[in-house]
């Protein structure tokens, strides 16, 4: 098993940034592929970012191309989402994942899920 705590949400004012953190802990030798989902009120849970073992490669979602960016410390067992440029329609619960094996941005191929932490951009 794996568990995943979520940390470094918050409230930021358009064109802020906050930086998310991801703790692994666990079988973290089985982690392949690192993820970042989020939810808004009201909306299905998105892909925003996936990253794999080895960090070279990266896949974002459109809407945050560009002001999000995903990275990973494997000897600290801990991702991270780099978000500048903070939108009020980032506002949303943000949630790591992570899965063993192939690549894939889809939230049903995720194994293992962490509780979220909110952030939430004022306008």
């Amino acid at each position: 098993q794996v568990q995943l705590v979520e940390s470094g949400g918050g409230l930021v004012q358009a064109g802020g940034s906050l930086r998310l953190s991801c703790a692994a802990s666990g079988r973290t030798n089985s982690i392949y592929l690192m993820g970042w989902f989020r939810q808004a009120p009201g909306k299905e849970r998105e892909f925003v970012a996936a990253i794999d073992w080895s960090g070279a490669s990266t896949d974002y979602a459109d809407s945050i191309k560009g002001r999000f960016t995903i990275s990973r410390d494997n000897a600290k067992n801990t991702g991270y989402l780099q978000m500048n440029s903070l939108k009020p329609e980032d506002t949303a619960v943000y949630y790591c994942a992570a899965k063993p094996g192939a690549w894939g941005t889809e939230i049903r191929r995720y194994d293992y899920w962490g509780q979220g932490t909110q952030v939430t951009v004022s306008s």
